[in-house]
């Protein structure tokens, strides 16, 4: 059973590399009129979007979603959480290729030592499904405990 869809749609206009894509139709309407272009997935962002960065986003909301569970339930429920994903665009077999999401994690947390919370932070990681998503990929997770 489907826990909940969410869709966006692309309009593209022109070639590849003076062509813009244009988000809409987003199902939370957060994303319209979010402009993509190969410059900006390449190159300068210039003020627009890439398919990587909306994929980091989505990574990151995701997993500091997973964290704040895992803690909830380990009874140790965050102050605050900060989860960065850097997705790289790489060239493989002459194509490029999103390789890699890498997630570095800071967390204010109280009553917790860094075993614990290195078990949590491996539990999230399993449990995030944007990272499901993405076991093609390499995904790094770097956590750390911070003081509040």
């Amino acid at each position: 059973m489907t826990i909940a869809d969410r869709s966006v749609t692309t309009t593209w206009e022109g070639s590849l590399d003076n062509g813009t894509g244009t988000l809409h139709g987003s199902s939370s309407g957060a994303l319209d009129d979010q402009v993509v272009t190969w410059g900006s997935r390449t190159e300068a962002p210039g003020g627009k979007s890439s398919p990587e960065e909306l994929v980091a986003a989505a990574h990151s909301s995701c997993f500091s979603m997973a964290l704040a569970l895992a803690l909830g339930e380990n009874g140790t429920p965050p102050n605050r959480l900060e989860v960065t994903s850097t997705v790289s665009l790489d060239e493989v077999d002459e194509k490029p290729t999103v390789t890699t999401s890498k997630i570095a994690a800071t967390a204010v947390v109280d009553g917790i030592d860094e075993e614990t919370f290195s078990k949590v932070v491996e539990a999230a990681a399993a449990l995030c499904p944007i990272s499901r998503l993405l076991t093609g990929a390499e995904i790094t997770v770097d956590a750390s405990l911070a003081s509040g």
